[in-house]
């Protein structure tokens, strides 16, 4: 299969998206065959929101869909599980800050720094997802979650870019962050609310919990693996 003929995947897998996902339209075609293996979406009831609420939720499910939209490679970012992941995420230890030195000084660091705000990550991104909505709403009349596909596309593109102007607060680092968050839940176990379905898992092949496969070498040397992906609730 042509490389060229996936750029999604190429965005997901950690690549980048100058160029590939948010910069051409979040999706193109795969052949047939790809098609065929792509599941659909499996129906759920909504989740009761631990962290997130119902704007930030909101921003997140749009963020997530224009991220991932539905295609014939998965279903949509939503429909996979991922504002679910996030909101749980950020519901946990790691959204409360824990183990993270918030003591100071936060001087303005470099880019290879990293993160160095004296924000919790569910601080960070509630500030972040305020400051984006206001942003929008200057430039697009509208919240993000209100804007049409296009108008989302450019708006995310706007602030990989550091050009959407945030209040106090930098949209380059925000979308970092929101990508990288995005991707964690559609590759995560799916015990942890996202990746529904093993939809992130069946798109890349990626068989799942098992660490070994000694036993399965000879039954598929030199032929694909096909076998059903496996998580940890399947272990339970």
């Amino acid at each position: 299969m042509a490389e060229e003929t996936i750029p999604r995947r190429k965005f997901l897998l950690g690549a980048g998206i100058a160029g590939t996902a948010v910069a051409t339209g979040l999706s193109q075609a795969e052949p047939a065959a790809a098609a065929a293996q792509a599941p659909a979406a499996a129906a759920a009831q909504p989740e009761p929101l631990l962290a997130l609420n119902e704007t930030e939720h909101a921003f997140a499910v749009a963020a997530v869909d224009t991220l991932i939209p539905a295609d014939e490679l998965s279903p949509s970012g939503s429909d996979c599980g991922i504002a679910t992941f996030i909101d749980r995420q950020l519901a946990s230890a790691w959204g409360g800050g824990a183990k993270m030195y918030r003591a100071g000084p936060f001087h303005n660091g470099k880019p290879e720094q990293g993160y160095q705000l004296a924000l919790t990550p569910a601080e960070f991104f509630s500030a972040g997802i305020a400051a984006a909505n206001a942003w929008s709403r200057k430039a697009y009349g509208h919240d993000f979650d209100r804007l049409n596909p296009d108008q989302r596309v450019e708006a995310l593109k706007a602030m990989q870019d550091g050009q959407a102007e945030f209040a106090d607060f930098s949209s380059r680092a925000f979308f970092a962050r929101l990508l990288a968050i995005t991707m964690e839940g559609f590759f995560a176990d799916p015990i942890y609310g996202g990746n529904r379905n093993k939809a992130g898992w069946r798109m890349i092949g990626f068989p799942g919990l098992p660490a070994t496969y000694i036993n399965l070498y000879e039954e598929y040397r030199d032929k694909p693996y096909v076998l059903e992906p496996r998580s940890i609730a399947d272990f339970s």
